[in-house]
């Protein structure tokens, strides 16, 4: 299946069988706004089915962590990844923005997109 793109003023989403994955734009900051029309954006394509959401991060933004709280309140929203080829970008993840997402257990952070992709296979 060829992924639906949908391009947004931060970045773009490609939305595949049950997973969204947003590629940010450069120096943004990526704010509960922008996480809501995430979350706007899952609830009308997946409606009750469960997903997942990959930050794909090529480029360097900043996150303000309470969209984790935020997110969590998304009742199918079951898991979230990070990918990151920069070491920096990955522990940041998993020591800073982890914390804030109430289930720990489904917030990983990975080098590579097929890595998240097996994960998130196991948590849907």
């Amino acid at each position: 299946m060829q992924p639906k793109e949908i391009s947004l003023e931060f970045g773009t989403v490609y939305i595949h069988e049950n997973i969204l994955i947003a590629k940010l734009n450069e120096g943004i900051l990526f704010d509960l706004e922008s996480n809501q029309k995430l979350l706007d954006i899952g609830s009308e394509v997946f409606q009750n089915e469960n997903y997942a959401y990959i930050s794909h991060r090529v480029n360097s933004y900043a996150v303000d962590p309470m969209v984790y709280i935020e997110s969590a309140s998304a009742k199918n929203l079951k898991a979230i990844a990070v990918v990151s080829e920069n070491e920096m970008t990955r522990r940041n993840a998993e020591e800073v923005e982890k914390k804030f997402y109430k289930d720990n257990n489904c917030f990983e952070a990975f080098q590579t997109l097929e890595e998240a992709v097996r994960w998130i296979e196991t948590r849907i």
